[in-house]
């Protein structure tokens, strides 16, 4: 280690040596911390999106922004970056314009409160928390317009200001900005939480500090941070080959009726770096679906992925980011120029997962994941509640679940979110809280792709509306399947049926908003599945069975497994030998990656197959359905 650590404030601190048990009390230390910040958070905010589904992210950083542990770090660099004020001690920071931060945060419904840690005058450490807003102020409620056509239709911008300036509270900006939102209650608390939970790290890192010693404690995190860069660095040069390989995958549309928008990325690797470039992606869109990817933001999704497929016993921080190179290029999708729209950014970063999980799976396919629930479909319900002689104002966000792709090591679990720290909304809070009634609330069959290794199913959940209202859908993967690899099938794809209490009908997008609905009106809510994993003929007929008694497949969907079987889930075996045989004479190769029907069969077919229009592909997308073809 070097003889001293010079921070950014010009802080020094000395480097000493760090024996391993100290190291490895520290770790934990900094892990329990990281844990008792989501406990102090869901213990005090209001908002189902935080409280309930935990839609907000921790981190603790050293002296100069560096994450150490938390969940969704690297935000802290962007805003360094260009942030031009002075950092002392009582200072907080809030802020949530992306444009502010070179896409730290990446839409404005995300709230960051930063609090630089200081003892005994020292900077010694950063800790930060953002959090979903579920009302900012804007054209719609939930602030998150589809058809927004820049980032001032989308609620309050708030650039890096202080709440705290050496310690005193500014009132007055809290005034002004929580006058912009419709849930005033619950952004007030949820901002409170996100400060509490700030602190409670702050204090626990004094704590250490005071036990340990500044010096050791600062030279602590170092350590940590060399230890990770070691170990990417090794996996790095096992797994990233020095030959190019690209992928790309899609956005099905823009909620305007344009689309399939394109993310391509190549990667290599040169020496110990790895280069992830990102040209050939599709120019920014005049709609809300662009994401300001921060480059520090994509090498933690980057690590992440590597971590979780190789080793995921490493320590997860910032260590590792000079080992690579990220090239986005300006004005396109994920890199919008301002003032760009990007409320409806979720479904590209989603999306960033399945690509990252193609780059890396091809040269070794035994580790090759398929794509899967590689979004955070939301559901708006907002009105006027007059059921109890008054008039209430009532305004729901909540973010469904989906199908986990099928893995190397097994199935995709059914349900579950993109976000592992994810839970649901009790359906009891819902309508504890809410006009509505959940009326179904299980997993759609078949919907998982087919696979020795079956995609998870995506949800099925029926809301049935107890006051007029208007409702507003964000999600994707209702055109474009998520694929399957190593043989396995594609997805089924997400739909969104409402149905009348007059008994109408009507198949309604997965991009829309200001849909009215009328006490009564029934809304089946179905997400999309993971695509398989693996020969679906080498699936275990039984548990096929098995699965069709579970109500996770049925007995038209077992074909797809080459298996024959009742409506209780009994195998014919010799029919399941006779069709298997069939299936594999007739049948070519198995392709590593099955895309499904090309983009062009899709869009022929798409009326008949999902009700709805196809969209239209804009001029510039000359090279669209490549690889689906």
């Amino acid at each position: 280690m070097p003889a001293e650590i010079i921070e950014t404030n010009q802080t020094t601190f000395q480097s000493v040596e760090i024996d391993p048990v100290t190291l490895d009390i520290i770790e934990n230390a900094l892990r329990n911390a990281r844990i008792e910040m989501d406990a102090t958070l869901v213990r005090t905010a209001m908002s189902p999106g935080i409280r309930e589904q935990g839609d907000a992210f921790p981190l603790i950083a050293d002296p100069s922004g560096k994450m150490i542990v938390g969940q969704f770090g690297s935000f802290i660099d962007g805003f360094l970056t260009q942030f031009d004020g002075t950092i002392e001690d009582g200072d907080m920071i809030f802020l949530s314009d992306p444009y502010s931060c070179d896409g730290a945060v990446s839409h404005s419904n995300d709230w960051l409160v930063l609090l630089p840690v200081f003892k005994d005058g020292r900077l010694i450490a950063y800790t930060a928390m953002f959090g979903h807003q579920s009302d900012i102020g804007g054209s719609v409620p939930g602030s998150m317009p589809i058809n927004a056509s820049s980032i001032f239709e989308e609620g309050v911008r708030i650039p890096p200001v202080k709440i705290w300036r050496k310690g005193e509270y500014n009132e007055d900006l809290m005034k002004l900005v929580m006058h912009q939102t419709r849930k005033r209650d619950w952004c007030q608390a949820d901002l409170n939480a996100l400060i509490a939970s700030c602190r409670v790290a702050s204090k626990r890192i004094i704590e250490m500090a005071e036990r340990f010693g500044d010096d050791v404690y600062v030279s602590a995190t170092q350590e940590l941070l060399a230890r990770n860069h070691r170990a990417m660095k090794a996996l790095i040069a096992q797994a990233i080959p020095e030959a190019k390989a690209s992928f790309e995958d899609y956005i099905c549309d823009d909620g305007k009726g344009y689309g399939p928008y394109k993310i391509k990325c190549t990667m290599w690797r040169e020496g110990d770096k790895v280069i992830l470039d990102f040209d050939g992606t599709d120019p920014q869109s005049a709609a809300s679906i662009n994401f300001f990817l921060n480059e520090n933001m994509f090498k933690m999704f980057f690590g992440i992925y590597m971590i979780m497929v190789f080793d995921p016993q490493i320590l997860f921080n910032d260590g590792f980011y000079d080992l690579i190179e990220v090239r986005i290029p300006e004005g396109s999708l994920l890199k919008p120029q301002f003032p760009a729209a990007l409320s409806g950014r979720t479904h590209a970063l989603g999306r960033i997962f399945d690509i990252l999980g193609g780059l890396l799976g091809q040269g070794t396919p035994e580790f090759l994941n398929a794509a899967g629930f590689s979004s955070s479909p939301h559901l708006f319900y907002s009105g006027w509640d007059t059921s109890k002689d008054r008039r209430d104002w009532f305004q729901l966000f909540q973010i469904g679940f989906g199908g986990i792709p099928g893995r190397p090591l097994g199935d995709g679990p059914d349900g579950h979110s993109l976000w592992p720290g994810f839970t649901n909304v009790p359906n009891e809070f819902l309508e504890r809280y809410f006009p509505l009634r959940i009326e179904r609330y299980s997993t759609e069959p078949d919907s998982g792709g087919a696979g020795k290794h079956r995609g998870g199913n995506g949800i099925h959940m029926t809301y049935r509306f107890l006051a007029d209202g208007e409702i507003a859908i964000h999600d994707d993967r209702w055109f474009v399947p998520p694929w399957g690899v190593n043989g396995g099938h594609p997805g089924a794809r997400a739909k969104k049926v409402l149905e009348r209490a007059d008994g109408t009908s009507v198949i309604v997008g997965n991009k829309v908003e200001d849909v009215p609905v009328k006490a009564g009106d029934l809304l089946h809510f179905i997400t999309w599945g993971g695509g398989g994993w693996g020969d679906p003929l080498e699936r275990d007929p039984d548990l096929v069975g098995l699965e069709i008694r579970q109500g996770l497949v049925t007995p038209e969907g077992a074909k797809a497994y080459g298996v024959v079987a009742d409506e209780d889930g009994a195998v014919d075996t010799a029919a399941t030998e006779a069709m298997r045989s069939k299936i594999r004479s007739e049948r070519g190769d198995l392709p590593l990656f099955d895309y499904g029907p090309g983009i062009e069969t899709l869009r022929a077919n798409c009326e008949e197959e999902t009700g709805l229009p196809a969209p239209i592909q804009p001029e510039w997308h000359d090279q669209m359905a490549e690889a689906a073809e």
